[in-house]
């Protein structure tokens, strides 16, 4: 949430920056983790989201596990200090070097992408002498229903192992020393508002589960995957996302065995409402059918408009013209005709030198900002209340 002490202190602050407030996500946190220990279910943070080292530093404390999809966010994760038991390595092409560093650390899973990936583990690990702890991961073919770019448990789609594969992949593990399989992985995409697809994933992990137990094979965990998505029009909704309402689905429908562990990865829904990017009006460029407002933001610092069409709130949080709306393409400066962060957007009368505030940007947002048109990365402002 953005207080007037806030806007009063970024009016003598250089534009762009991110901004965080660290007790909104502190309270974030407490609800996720109260919906989930109350049907004990564990919570990985997945660092894509953001990197930034006192957020992950808050989470570590809140005592979140953490889940990594490079090997650059697993060497993060050990040196912020999260367990290693607590630290799920996932992604589609990890290198030898990556592999070696999740093995010597004896990280909670090694979540395998591929049979070819497997293999190489299983070579690592013998080379190595050491046992590697590996979950499969498995693409459930389920429709997540978000955008194509942020999809990911369709049979289509790069990530997991095909469900045609599962029998060529026991049967590696058991001709193995080397690799203890102690779950499964699913994941099916980004930004899911609609819970249905969340319910056809449970069918399709109990599914599963039956399919490995006839086969003699009984697991330890099951790692639902993250991919709860937020309601970007209401940045300042203490309910929003509801914890409460997504842990019910998987407690309601997912068949788990005596002892089993309920994993997930949770980036976006812990953080996106706690940041935001803060910007200047540079120019308003007045045509015969669209007005421009030019902010000295753009997608070097917040490229998911561009990338996945997506739309933030936006808000004037400096106009002296309080009474009076108009509407504005809102564009960033950078070469780029996709270089805007929202058509036709009613905002308080704005000029230059404006404050301008792009709300629920703490997640995908300074993590994959660029140096792209040689423009500076920006700097970050934190706000924590004691």
């Amino acid at each position: 949430m953005i207080r007037e002490e806030n806007i009063a202190s970024f009016r003598g602050r250089p534009t762009p920056f991110y901004f965080y407030d660290l007790q909104a996500l502190s309270n974030t946190i407490d609800c996720a983790k109260s919906a989930a220990d109350k049907y004990g279910f564990h919570i990985h943070y997945a660092l894509k989201a953001n990197t930034n080292t006192p957020i992950l530093n808050l989470i570590k404390e809140k005592g979140l596990g953490a889940d990594c999809a490079s090997g650059g966010e697993l060497q993060k994760a050990l040196e912020i200090g999260f367990q290693p038991d607590h630290i799920a390595f996932a992604g589609v092409g990890k290198t030898d070097d990556e592999i070696k560093l999740a093995i010597e650390n004896n990280i909670f899973t090694l979540n395998v992408d591929s049979i070819e990936e497997l293999r190489v583990i299983d070579d690592i690990s013998s080379s190595m002498n050491s046992k590697a702890r590996i979950a499969l991961r498995l693409n459930p073919d389920v429709d997540a229903q978000t955008h194509h770019h942020i999809t990911t448990g369709l049979e289509e789609n790069k990530f997991g192992i095909s469900g045609w594969q599962v029998d060529e992949v026991i049967e590696v593990i058991r001709g193995s020393d080397n690799l203890l399989l102690e779950g499964l992985h699913f994941h099916i995409g980004s930004q899911i508002s609609n819970l249905e697809p969340f319910r056809n994933l449970c069918g399709r992990i109990n599914a599963i589960q039956t399919r490995f137990e006839e086969k003699g094979i009984k697991l330890k965990h099951i790692n639902a995957g993250g991919g709860l998505g937020i309601d970007y029009q209401s940045p300042d909704n203490p309910l929003n996302p509801d914890f409460e309402r997504f842990f019910k689905v998987f407690d309601s429908l997912i068949d788990l065995r005596p002892g089993q562990q309920l994993h997930f990865e949770l980036g976006r829904s812990l953080v996106a409402n706690c940041g935001d990017l803060i910007s200047r009006v540079l120019y308003v460029k007045k045509g015969l059918k669209t007005n421009f407002l030019i902010l000295d933001a753009g997608m070097t610092e917040l490229i998911r408009p561009a990338l996945h069409q997506s739309v933030h709130d936006i808000e004037n949080l400096s106009s002296r013209n309080e009474n009076k709306c108009m509407v504005y393409d809102v564009v960033g400066p950078v070469c780029e005709s996709s270089d805007c962060f929202g058509k036709a957007i009613e905002l308080k009368e704005s000029n230059r030198g404006d404050i301008i505030a792009i709300r629920s940007a703490g997640a995908y947002g300074e993590t994959m900002a660029s140096h792209y048109n040689l423009r500076e990365l920006q700097e970050t402002v934190y706000h924590f209340v004691v």
